[in-house]
C-alpha cells in the first residue's frame, strides 16, 4: 500500500502552485477589497464631488473673502504696520492709491460691495471716490475728505481694517446680529437691525411645531396601514403616496388658493357661518400658512418610517396584553408605543432636518411672519450676492442639524433608526 504524505510542521503550508498558504489568503483577501472599492468608487466620487467639495467651499467662503485685501494691497500693507493707529496721511495716500487702481483694474464695485456688508451704503462711496482717484494731489486726506466727507469717519475705518484680512468671522459675527463700531470691535446690531438671531429661533419653533404635527397626524394613519388587510392598506399607500407624484410648486399654490382670504376654505367656513364675510381667517402670508402648508408637505415623510417598524409588530403582542387584564391605553402605552420608538424618532429627525432647510413654501405661503432663515440665505445667495454672509448662515444651521443628530445617536442610537 502507498503511504499518504505527511507534513513537515516546520515547513508552511502551499498551495498547488508551491504559493505559500498564508500568501494566496492575504493576496486573496486584498483583490476582494480591491474589488469592492471599485464596485463603490463611483459612488464615492459622486458623493465627494455633489456633497463633500460644495459644502467644503460653503465653509471656506463663510471665513473667506478677498474683495478687499486682493485689491487694495497699499492699504492692507498700512493696516499691518500701524494696527488700529488712527488713519494718518500715509494711510490716505494708499487709499488714494489703490482707489486709482482699482479704477484701472474695474474693481472698485467689488471693493465697494464688500464694505458695503458693513456698512450699508458705502459702495458708492467707493465707485465714484475710485473715478476721480488719479487726479487727487496731496496731501491726500483733505482731497479724499474734499471728495466725500464720509472718508473720515470712525466706523468706515474699522470695516476696512476689519477687511483688509483674507479670512475673517466678520460674517459669523454678523449671523449672530453684531457690527464692527467705531472703536474697530463688535457690538451688538441696533434692536431695528437685529434678525438671524429672531429667523433662527422661529425656524427652530416651526420646526418643531410642523414635525409634531406630522407625529400627531401620521400614526394613525401610519397603525392604519399596518392593520389593514393588504387590499385596502395597498389603496391607502397610495393616497400617502401621492404629492410626490405631484409638483412641489403645484402642492404650494393649491394652498394658496384654499387658504387665501377668498379661498375655498374661508368660503366654506362663512357659507357654514361660523365665520362672518367680514372677519374671514388670516390663514395666508403669516406663520399658519406657512405651519399648514408644510405638514401637508412632509406628513409622508413620517408616515413611511411609523409604518415600517408598525409592520413588523407582532399583534399577538397587543392581545397576549389584553388577556393579562391590561386596558387598551396601557397595552398602547406600554407595550405598542415602545416598540415604535425607532420609526418615531426616525420620522421626527427627518421631518425636522426638511423642515429647517425649506424656503420654497415659506417663501410664497409665509410672508414676512412666516418666512425661515433658508429664506434669507436664499436671498443673500440670489439677490444682495452676499455669499460669504449666506454660507455663515447655512454653516451654523448645518452645525445646528449636526448638533441635534449627536444629541439623536446619544437618546436613541442611529443603529435603530428604521427608514423603511
Amino acid at each position: 500500500m502507498a503511504q499518504a504524505e505527511t507534513h513537515d510542521p516546520g515547513e508552511p503550508l502551499r498551495t498547488v502552485d508551491g504559493m505559500p498558504l498564508k500568501s494566496a489568503l492575504a493576496r486573496a483577501s486584498r483583490r476582494a477589497r480591491i474589488r469592492a472599492f471599485l464596485l463603490v468608487a463611483p459612488l464615492l466620487v459622486f458623493v465627494l464631488v455633489t456633497f463633500a467639495v460644495p459644502i467644503g467651499q460653503m465653509l471656506s467662503r463663510s471665513v473667506v473673502n478677498d474683495q478687499f485685501s486682493a485689491n487694495m494691497p497699499a492699504l492692507g500693507e498700512w493696516f499691518d504696520e500701524n494696527g488700529k493707529a488712527d488713519p494718518d496721511e500715509a494711510a490716505y495716500a494708499a487709499l488714494a492709491a489703490d482707489l486709482a487702481t482699482s479704477y484701472a483694474d474695474k474693481t472698485a464695485g467689488n471693493v465697494g460691495t464688500r464694505i458695503n456688508y458693513e456698512i450699508a451704503g458705502t459702495r458708492s462711496l467707493f465707485t465714484s471716490s475710485a473715478r476721480k482717484a488719479k487726479d487727487l494731489k496731496p496731501p491726500y486726506k483733505e482731497a479724499l475728505l474734499a471728495l466725500d466727507p464720509g472718508w473720515g469717519k470712525a466706523d468706515l475705518w474699522a470695516a476696512m481694517r476689519s477687511a483688509s484680512a483674507r479670512a475673517t468671522l466678520n460674517f459669523y459675527q454678523a449671523a449672530v446680529d453684531r457690527k464692527i463700531g467705531a472703536d474697530g470691535n463688535f457690538e451688538t446690531a441696533p434692536e431695528t437691525n437685529r434678525i438671524y438671531i429672531k429667523l433662527f429661533i422661529r425656524t427652530f419653533i416651526l420646526s418643531v411645531v410642523i414635525t409634531a404635527l406630522c407625529l400627531l397626524l401620521g400614526f394613525p394613519v401610519a397603525h392604519l396601514l399596518a392593520v389593514l388587510p393588504l387590499r385596502h392598506a395597498s389603496l391607502l399607500m397610495i393616497l400617502v403616496l401621492l404629492p410626490f407624484w405631484t409638483s412641489l410648486l403645484v402642492r404650494t399654490t393649491s394652498w394658496m388658493v384654499l387658504l387665501q382670504s377668498q379661498g375655498v376654505v374661508n368660503d366654506v367656513l362663512v357659507k357654514l357661518g361660523l365665520v362672518s364675510d367680514s372677519n374671514r381667517l388670516e390663514m395666508m402670508y403669516n406663520q399658519t400658512g406657512t405651519i399648514i402648508a408644510m405638514t401637508h408637505i412632509l406628513l409622508p415623510f413620517m408616515i413611511l418610517p411609523l409604518y415600517s417598524v408598525m409592520k413588523t409588530i407582532p399583534p399577538a403582542y397587543a392581545r397576549a396584553a389584553r388577556s393579562l387584564g391590561a386596558t387598551s391605553w396601557t397595552t398602547f402605552r406600554r407595550i405598542y408605543l415602545p416598540q415604535t420608538v425607532s420609526g418615531i424618532g426616525a420620522g421626527g429627525i427627518l421631518c425636522f432636518i426638511l423642515a429647517v432647510g425649506y424656503y420654497i413654501t415659506p417663501a410664497l405661503v409665509g410672508g414676512a411672519d412666516g418666512t425661515l432663515i433658508s429664506n434669507q440665505i436664499a436671498f443673500h445667495m440670489l439677490k444682495s450676492l452676499n455669499w460669504s454672509l449666506a454660507a455663515a448662515l447655512a454653516s451654523m444651521l448645518l452645525a445646528a442639524v449636526l448638533i441635534l443628530y449627536w444629541a439623536y445617536d446619544r437618546l436613541v442610537g442611529i443603529d435603530n433608526m428604521k427608514l423603511g
